[in-house]
């Protein structure tokens, strides 16, 4: 898409709606202790109207990753969810606006439910929103039996009798049955949520009053995606939930093979008049650290403004945006959030035009499309994809990587850059748990909401660190 058609889709109509979105410093924590923000507004959050008239905050609470006890990751077996921590940046949400609240059964290991339940039931039911999925990945729940059980163990978990937004959970991605058979994603489709009549069974409870909205989220295989779309007109979605920033909004094609970028998929939607949920404003914290050039030019411009508070405005301009996602696992990633969001400071043209130049130079680095998502773990060889991934990503984001050493100022460059990536590739994975140990057995890419060929991508950066070991 070239740059005025960028602007007349982003700038015309979207703009004029004056919208939403903001901050958060990314996965990790970086200067927590003791960062203040300043100010932060507790009336001025902006909200978007739903199907029902309600009014949905545009910043949504995300419960994907929550703070522990300790701080280690909550994906990790035996890591305790620190309760009190939960309450409190609830509490603080709730105070500043922020009124919707989406978890799923197997996020932070199967306790995001029971943790949000927990915080959630202190405060009045008429004050927030909840959203959770019919997460019947294995393929021992696609029964109808049993998928229900999911659903009714959501009410419980939650302590609530209705849920506000349930959605169909990851559509798109391939799978195997119980017999080890591969199953594509139209497949995968079909015997979650349409053989199994689980479908039928959600609108009833939506015509019962127990499911206030039904919708779906998506990763993967358009086709699907189109599908679903396509039923809008027996089901009638109320929302749709979507990964959307400013790189996938048309260059994502060019790193996974054609399938619908967020700008395909916002304009089919809004035609059909359905509200959007966002995910991944961050595309897994890449947009909150950009390599120096981008992080010069958008600091030249707003000086004060983190670099993920440009993802974020970006993410919830588009009128039929109703909630833009937030994982804010800290105080001051909440703090920063709620501060764009009340209310968001429009992009104008030449910021847009900006975060194009940006996104078209990211399309093209050769980095991993990885979200962090976590699906594809654990790997029963001991892999540490997302951290492999990650370190990987944060290399080339940054700078380090090390490819020239043709003149003395590049081979010092090149020195720098591959003990950059040598000595935190072992920090950051342990030895027995690096690429090289990879054998390609091909469990983790069914996995995959983003269609990564992981053994792939595990030869290639394995490649790229051997070459580094020989080459001193």
């Amino acid at each position: 898409m070239d740059r005025r058609k960028f602007l007349k889709v982003l700038g015309g109509g979207a703009l004029a709606t004056a919208a939403l979105a903001s901050g958060c410093k990314g996965e990790e924590r970086q200067g927590a202790e003791g960062y203040e923000l300043g100010e932060v507004p507790t009336d001025k959050m902006t909200y978007r109207e739903n199907r029902h008239g309600e009014k949905v905050s545009l910043l949504g609470y995300g419960c994907m990753r929550l703070p522990t006890v300790g701080g280690v990751s909550a994906r990790e077996d035996g890591a305790e969810i620190d309760q009190e921590q939960v309450n409190r940046l609830t509490d603080y949400a709730i105070a500043h606006g922020v009124n919707l609240f989406d978890t799923a059964p197997p996020y932070c290991k199967g306790k995001s439910e029971h943790v949000m339940g927990i915080a959630l039931r202190r405060h009045k039911r008429e004050e927030y929103y909840v959203s959770s999925k019919m997460s019947n990945f294995p393929p021992n729940t696609w029964s109808r039996e049993e998928s229900i059980k999911i659903y009714q163990n959501t009410l419980k978990e939650l302590q609530i009798d209705y849920i506000d937004y349930m959605m169909l959970h990851s559509i798109g991605g391939t799978s195997r049955d119980l017999d080890g058979n591969d199953l594509d994603p139209m497949q995968t489709f079909e015997a979650r949520f349409i053989d199994n009549g689980i479908l039928d069974f959600l609108m009833e409870e939506r015509e019962k009053g127990r499911i206030r909205n039904l919708g779906f989220s998506y990763h993967g295989d358009v086709r699907v995606f189109d599908r679903a779309v396509a039923m809008n007109d027996t089901v009638h979605w109320d929302h749709v939930l979507i990964q959307h920033n400013y790189v996938d909004w048309h260059h994502e094609e060019i790193e996974q093979g054609g399938d619908a970028d967020s700008e395909y998929m916002y304009n089919t939607l809004a035609a059909l008049d359905i509200p959007m949920f966002v995910m991944e404003p961050l595309r897994g914290g890449t947009l909150a650290t950009l390599y120096d050039a981008a992080t010069e030019e958008l600091k030249r411009r707003e000086p004060n403004a983190t670099i993920a508070s440009w993802a974020f405005r970006f993410a919830g301009m588009q009128p039929k945006i109703l909630t833009v996602l937030s994982g804010m696992t800290y105080m001051e990633h909440l703090q920063d959030n709620i501060r764009t969001y009340s209310p968001l400071k429009p992009l104008n043209e030449e910021e847009l035009a900006a975060l194009e130049g940006i996104a078209h130079q990211m399309a093209h680095f050769p980095t991993v499309p990885c979200t962090g998502c976590q699906y594809c773990m654990p790997c029963r060889f001991g892999i540490d994809i997302p951290s492999i991934f990650a370190h990987y990503n944060k290399c080339v984001n940054e700078g380090h990587m090390a490819l020239k050493a043709d003149e003395d100022a590049d081979r010092r460059a090149y020195r720098k850059a591959r003990r950059e990536f040598l000595v935190g590739y072992d920090r950051k994975v342990p030895r027995l748990r690096q690429a090289d140990h990879c054998i390609g057995c091909g469990e983790c890419v069914h996995k995959c909401p983003q269609k990564i060929d992981i053994a792939a991508e595990m030869r290639r950066i394995d490649a790229y660190a051997e070459k580094l070991k020989i080459n001193k």
